[in-house]
């Protein structure tokens, strides 16, 4: 019979062996959408579907969940008791999924996200089409397997951010339309900003120049820190001090890259700064809504301030004179501050942004309820940007084949990017009150504004739920009247709006 030291010393070996294969496959997965040849693509895929199944064999050894069922009835520390609650939810419902199903279901998944790249590059809905339709049914059957006596969409709800339900974003959606529609149609009478100089000729050689700069300035350093490119920026963080991010150039959109890249990095700093006790383990798989929290936080609430622009303005300006010789500071801090409803969700403007989530929100509910046919999918997709928007989908690239997400079956993701917006806002309204933080972004301190993120937010990892983390650390849990008090100011003084 262990005692409780040599249960936890086998638990940790047994977390270790699964980490290892999942760096494995999460490198791979990052080398096939950055830099590995396309025509491989098949070869790979078969020997990962193969490594998905061990990782499978791994999370469901009947060992560890006997042991997992003793230390449930242990005295264990705050941290211990959180990791062994979440592993044994995890492995609860892994046991479910026949190990056949899971297998197909990763190679689908490769597949469906190959595809994905080739329709996109040949704006052709038809080649991506088959595959969506086929990973939707895979994803049901998924969440029925782990979850049966559930909502299939409420499961993935859950799988992004623990405790949020279709009740739960329902009254958040509801209230960003009444509260952020009528003021979106204000702001689109009342035309004032001009942006031509962000949709001029922009090089990607000199892109990347300004890349590194802005990486330099918020101290994303390459000791521990990768840039790449991808047709769809990401970040995966595969340990504390090995964590890589992508950027991808629009060459007649400068802020495109710019405010990609300042998103990533947000996701890259909480990587980062996670207790480094969490390594290889549980605790380190953050939710999402949190994780999009601190993308949002940075790309927003830190990278549309003029004190920050100011950093690196003179530097872009000098890079693309024959672009910016006649547009000062204050200009360009409007200019990617522009609202204007568009197509194209990274590179929306901030004040419209969650209703390219609300949208996506909606067809997913659609999707799963069943008062969505998933063959008219881009049917809908085009009248739901009509709907709200006003925008035309002038072509697939531009609807529904933009992100990468579903060809992942990331279904119940996307909510979560309108909800770390929110949340954002509330850790910017309680940051405000300690920090001087124009004064901080006019010297180009951006460390003691990570510093202070990760004492409040990125140290915590997943030890606890997102509601815990904001009152732990603020002393009140999700306000969502912060997000909507915050854009409404914002833009009422920026579109001198009455």
């Amino acid at each position: 019979m262990m005692d409780l030291k040599e249960k936890l010393t086998v638990l940790n070996k047994w977390e270790f062996k699964k980490s290892a294969y999942e760096l494995l496959i999460a490198t791979a997965y990052f080398d096939d959408e950055t830099i590995a040849p396309k025509s491989g693509q098949n070869y790979r895929y078969e020997r990962l579907a193969l490594m998905a199944g061990e990782i499978y064999e791994i999370s469901v050894d009947p060992k560890i969940k006997e042991l997992l069922f003793e230390l449930e009835k242990e005295e264990l520390d705050e941290v211990t008791k959180r990791k062994v609650k979440l592993l044994k939810k995890e492995f609860e419902e892994t046991a479910k999924i026949p190990q056949d199903f899971y297998k197909a279901f990763t190679k689908a998944s490769l597949e469906a996200q190959a595809a994905w790249m080739r329709a996109k590059e040949q704006d052709d809905y038809t080649i991506f089409k088959p595959h969506l339709i086929k990973l939707i049914d895979y994803q049901k059957k998924m969440a029925l397997y782990r979850r049966p006596d559930s909502d299939p969409y409420e499961t993935m709800l859950d799988d992004y951010e623990e405790g949020m339900n279709k009740k739960a974003y329902d009254e958040f959606f509801d209230l960003i339309k009444k509260e952020l529609l009528p003021l979106i149609e204000k702001v689109a009478k009342k035309q004032i900003i001009k942006d031509d100089f962000i949709h001029a000729y922009y090089p990607k050689d000199k892109q990347a120049k300004l890349m590194e700069k802005i990486n330099c300035l918020l101290g994303f350093d390459k000791s521990w820190g990768y840039m790449g490119i991808s047709a769809h920026p990401f970040t995966s963080g595969f340990s504390n001090n090995d964590v890589r991010v992508t950027t991808s150039y629009d060459e007649h959109n400068i802020s495109s890259a710019i405010y990609s890249i300042i998103h990533e990095v947000g996701h890259a700093f909480y990587e980062h700064q996670i207790d480094a006790a969490f390594e290889g383990t549980v605790l380190k798989n953050v939710s999402s809504g949190m994780h999009e929290s601190q993308s949002r936080f940075l790309e927003n609430y830190i990278g549309r301030r003029k004190s920050f622009i100011k950093n690196y303005y003179p530097y872009l300006q000098d890079l693309y004179k024959e672009n910016l010789k006649d547009v000062d500071l204050d200009e360009f801090y409007r200019g990617v501050n522009i609202v204007r409803p568009s197509l194209v969700r990274v590179d929306a403007d901030e004040l419209t942004y969650p209703i390219h989530i609300l949208i996506r929100y909606e067809l997913e509910k659609g999707i799963f309820d069943g008062s969505i046919d998933p063959n008219e999918l881009d049917r809908i997709w085009n009248e739901y940007y009509e709907k709200y928007l006003h925008v035309k989908v002038r072509s697939a690239k531009e609807g529904i084949l933009q992100d990468i997400h579903w060809s992942g079956a990331s279904f119940g993701y996307f909510p979560t990017y309108a909800l770390g917006s929110a949340v954002a806002s509330e850790i910017f309204h309680y940051m405000k009150k300690e920090l001087d933080l124009d004064s901080l972004l006019e010297k180009g301190d951006l460390k003691a504004i990570t510093d202070y993120l990760k004492v409040k937010v990125h140290r915590y990892g997943a030890l606890y739920d997102l509601n815990t983390v904001l009152k732990k650390s603020f002393k009140e849990g999700f306000n969502p009247r912060y997000y909507i008090d915050y854009l409404k100011e914002k833009y009422q003084k920026l579109y001198q709006l009455d």
